[in-house]
């Protein structure tokens, strides 16, 4: 059974940055294709980035376009969501996400679509 481990969330100011981090139990991320998604009070959980298992394709929610990226370092099993230039609208508890996928060409933008889930780390954006 994969487990996802997440770090690095916290308080930061408008225009900060934060690098979450999430840690597989796995020897090799190859063939899973990873989801970020976020979840703010009395919202539902929304896609913020998603990648193939390739990283060959990768979805963006357009308010973080620009501002968010993704990395794997397979090496250390652990993901990446880099977070730039953050605004109060970025609040909420993120979530990484896996599925197991050998296509390699596919991202899956919803929450259902996921099989495997970090705990989640909360993310304030204040002044």
């Amino acid at each position: 059974q994969l487990q996802l481990v997440e770090s690095g969330g916290g308080l930061v100011q408008p225009g900060g940055s934060l690098r979450l981090s999430c840690a597989a139990s796995e020897f090799t991320l190859d063939h899973y294709a990873i989801g970020w998604f976020r979840q703010a009070p009395g919202k539902e959980r929304e896609g913020v980035l998603c990648s193939s298992s390739s990283d060959s394709s990768t979805y963006y929610l357009d308010s973080v376009k620009g501002r968010f990226t993704f990395s794997r370092d397979n090496a250390k099993n652990t993901v990446y969501l880099q977070m730039n230039s953050l605004k109060p609208e970025d609040t909420a508890v993120y979530y990484c996400a896996f599925r197991l996928d050998y296509s390699g060409d596919y991202y899956y933008p919803d929450w259902y679509d996921y099989d495997y889930w970090g705990q989640g780390s909360q993310v304030t954006v204040s002044s």
